[in-house]
């Protein structure tokens, strides 16, 4: 079984979103490969930050006879659209078109999510009953304003000693601080907003802290995996029980032992390696996980 090394581009609709499908032989199913937060191309990279999760997970599924179809987020590399405008239901209809299409060919459709896009693989299983299966790589379970105070929390413990000792000298509490800037948030009525100086996509976060996944995890009748990383501060590990507890359907869970949101494995817990970590392939266990995961789930499924 081999996978094609081009990929080919489609536009659709306004915002032109660009779809990558690697097509493999006999193929068995066709995931949809859903980004993380922040300005995201289709390959899971950000300008300054090449992740490539996205790309790849796409690489390693298509060795495993799994397509995948995956694309820029609106206003990023080849896609039309504002991405600071752009909000997280914005998101949920773009990752909609997409699967509604998927949905009309021969292969059963995986939805696969990681961070931001583990919450919208929620939402479309709630809305799309006949998805086969779902994903969520470095997910939550709680709405996404208490995701972003969990990440104040564990992210002020990642501070260095000498940065938390100027901090108090100076009296500031990351966390209090950070709070304030959400409530602020939570306030603004427009698109994009300046906060603390800098113009962020206000409309996303006000969605993004009203949504909690757990009704739509209930209602979602489709098989889910979840796998989080032990050494993640940006989604709380805890959270895989709540999900393993969801009513919906079969699921899976899985805490990877010392690998981080980005998927890398690490010694410790820290998000101050992230760019040298982003130089090694994500952990070489997940890919494998997933195509066995699905295998199991598609021997048993009614045909």
């Amino acid at each position: 079984m081999t996978a094609a090394v081009d990929e080919h581009v489609e536009h659709r609709g306004a915002v032109r979103l660009v779809g990558v499908r690697r097509r493999v032989e006999a193929p068995v199913a066709l995931a949809v490969l859903l980004p993380g937060s922040g300005p995201i191309d289709r390959d899971g990279d950000a300008r300054g930050l090449a992740v490539g999760i996205q790309r790849q997970l796409a690489m390693g599924l298509a060795e495993r006879g799994i397509e995948s179809v995956r694309w820029d987020k609106r206003g990023v590399g080849e896609s039309e659209g504002e991405f600071l405008t752009t909000g997280f239901d914005d998101l949920l209809d773009d990752a909609l078109a997409i699967v509604d299409e998927a949905l009309g060919g021969e292969l059963p459709v995986i939805v696969i999510g990681h961070s931001e896009g583990a919450s919208v693989a929620a939402r479309v299983a709630a809305r799309r009953p006949s998805v086969a299966g779902v994903v969520m790589l470095s997910g939550s379970a709680r709405s996404g304003l208490e995701v972003l105070r969990w990440q104040s929390r564990a992210i002020a413990a990642d501070v260095p000693g000498v940065v938390r000792g100027l901090l108090r000298l100076l009296r500031t509490d990351v966390e209090q601080q950070t709070e304030k800037n959400r409530q602020r948030l939570l306030r603004t009525t427009g698109d994009a907003e300046r906060i603390g100086g800098a113009r962020v996509n206000a409309r996303w976060f006000r969605e993004f802290m009203a949504y909690d996944p757990r009704a739509d995890l209930d209602a979602a009748p489709a098989p889910v995996l979840a796998i989080t990383g032990t050494f993640d501060l940006q989604s709380p590990p805890e959270d895989l029980a709540v999900i393993a507890a969801r009513t919906g359907g079969p699921t899976r869970t899985l805490a990877l032992d010392g690998v981080s949101h980005i998927l890398r494995s690490q010694p410790r817990p820290t998000l101050r390696t992230y760019r040298a970590d982003a130089r090694r392939p994500i952990d070489e266990r997940i890919v494998a996980i997933i195509a066995a995961w699905w295998s199991e789930i598609s021997e048993t499924a009614p045909q």
